[in-house]
């Protein structure tokens, strides 16, 4: 459900956008969801579709882009890509782990008429 509250936020971006561009209407949003966050694009495109009715935004296309998990080990240095949220250097078996990629969450763009 937390997808409709962040949906929500992504369409007043959106709108305040346009609307300091001085825009007719939106024609499409890029979103930049990383896979760590948990956030379903899916649900977001439904979403999207419904809270933009009768809106400037009304019609857009919503682009997600899904920005996969990706961690560097803290001890070895050697980057890797966490499997099952397994969060151990498969290098030197390590926990000292920085996430560095999939907790993104933002608009990206926003393209108007």
């Amino acid at each position: 459900m937390h997808e409709l509250d962040i949906t929500q936020r992504i369409v007043n971006t959106a709108i305040e956008t346009g609307e300091k561009a001085g825009a007719r209407k939106i024609t499409s949003v890029r979103v930049v969801v990383g896979e760590f966050t948990g956030v379903e694009p899916s649900c977001l495109e439904f979403y999207f579709n419904a809270l933009t009715q009768g809106t400037m935004a009304a019609g857009a296309e919503l682009v997600v882009e899904v920005t996969p998990l990706a961690a560097t080990c803290g001890s070895c240095g050697k980057p890797f890509a966490p499997q099952e949220l397994r969060f151990r250097c498969p290098s030197c078996d390590s926990t000292k782990v920085e996430i560095t990629s999939g907790r993104e969450l933002q608009v990206e763009s926003v393209d108007v008429e």
